[in-house]
């Protein structure tokens, strides 16, 4: 298990001939970790929800396995919403959203079996379903469509042995915002053909003003879905290790065999921090929103700021996010010829500029690069000057009408195996 448990951004990384240029400060784009810079921070009410957590000497011991009462409690109420409401009972508490994804991938699918995933999408399900046996199949994503997802390729995807889809939404890395109608259309996919979804909604809510974000779980009565989300992200808090998995089984498709056996695999750790837990209720009910709105319209500058510097640069087609906090960027590759891949074109970038980001083939898609957009605004500026200048000294004679990356993106995939 250990060995099959392959963590493709770790593996390609360190992999790399990652030398940076000693005149010029590094700037990692590629940490998907918002507190890195320091510019993001929790505010108060957080931090004092947990100080007291720990002063009042109530959250020393164990809990229960998936959780306190309390804690799970403030989560159902936190979650639910018009067409999705939920009590403390279908709700687990976890070691961030990583476990909680872990353990939704565990119980739903058996050696052999296939989850879906998306193209490109985050590398931790790989990791997580080859190590304990499960096959994966991917679902194309369509960066002409804002990455709404190839429903056709979807549906093509699922076979006799398909236990779950993977929904990323809002996603890493491509910061798409799916809407109320396309959710609806990927749930339709998945009730014809009778397969239950594990949505990842780390980044929920995390979506730029004039997006709408909707949990999938409150638009379906009919497919069985097991939400997976936590503070790291929206809280800034990604240490905390604080997650959840919430139940939403109208038809009790589950039955108690789900249930149960998610609660059985919570007690291989007996749960998470109860000193985080012991805070969660207070954090839940009374960070303020115009915390969470500040956080987010920073984001977004740097988004608009990044959009906007690269849209300028020949050979480079970046991707508008609509939330989360990430951007993907095309590479035109024709007019780089001496660059065999992504992965030379960011070991270049780094040897030259300074700049680290990560190549699209971590994310399963070569021909891209993905940019983190939580860095301090004026490290963006430069960061984007730096890639501007690097693209001039590469840039080819080479001519073509359409500037940009023109999204053929689908020839440089590898085929299923």
């Amino acid at each position: 298990m250990a060995k099959r448990s392959l963590n493709v951004i770790r593996d390609i990384v360190e992999n790399m001939n990652i030398s940076s240029n000693p005149k010029k400060p590094m700037i990692p784009l590629s940490i998907g970790d918002p507190t890195t810079f320091g510019n993001l921070k929790p505010c108060e009410e957080i931090v004092e929800a947990i100080v007291e957590s720990v002063r009042s000497m109530k959250f020393n011991g164990y809990a229960e396995s998936t959780g306190m009462q309390e804690a799970r409690q403030a989560v159902a109420v936190y979650t639910s919403c018009s067409g999705a409401v939920i009590e403390a009972k279908d709700v687990i508490l976890t070691s961030g959203c990583s476990q909680a994804l872990d353990m939704c991938i565990t119980v739903l699918g058996n050696p052999g079996q296939n989850i879906l995933v998306p193209r490109p999408g985050f590398p931790l399900y790989r990791t997580l379903a080859e190590g304990v046996g499960i096959e994966l199949k991917y679902y194309n994503l369509l960066p002409k469509q804002k990455w709404e997802v190839d429903l056709a390729d979807l549906e093509n995807q699922i076979d006799d042995n398909t236990v779950a889809i993977i929904v990323n939404n809002p996603s890493n890395p491509c910061g798409s915002v799916f809407s109320r109608n396309h959710l609806q259309a990927i749930l339709d996919v998945a009730a014809r053909k009778v397969v239950p979804i594990i949505a990842d909604e780390i980044y929920e809510h995390f979506v730029f003003p004039g997006q709408s974000y909707y949990s999938i779980a409150s638009l379906s009565t009919e497919v069985p879905i097991l939400s997976c989300s936590g503070l790291t992200k929206r809280f800034l808090v990604p240490g905390w290790r604080l997650g959840w998995i919430t139940i939403h089984d109208r038809n009790n498709i589950f039955g108690h065999g789900i249930p149960r056996a998610l609660q059985m695999l919570s007690q291989r750790i007996m749960g998470c921090s109860t000193l985080i837990q012991g805070a969660l209720p207070v954090i839940l009910s009374r960070t303020p929103q115009q915390f969470h709105s500040t956080t987010v319209q920073r984001v977004r500058s740097n988004a608009e700021l990044c959009y906007s510097a690269l849209s300028e640069v020949p050979g480079l087609n970046p991707i508008m996010p609509a939330g989360a906090m990430y951007m993907m960027v095309g590479i035109d590759m024709n007019r780089f010829p001496e660059f065999r891949s992504d992965v030379d074109f960011v070991e270049r970038l780094i040897s030259e500029e300074s700049v680290f980001c990560l190549p699209g083939v971590c994310f399963n898609y070569p021909g891209f690069i993905r940019i983190v957009l939580t860095v301090p605004q004026e490290q963006m500026l430069e960061a984007c000057k730096r890639i501007a200048d690097f693209c001039s000294h590469q840039h080819s004679p080479y001519e073509n009408s359409n500037k940009g990356h023109p999204f053929e993106v689908t020839k440089n995939i590898p085929e299923e195996s």
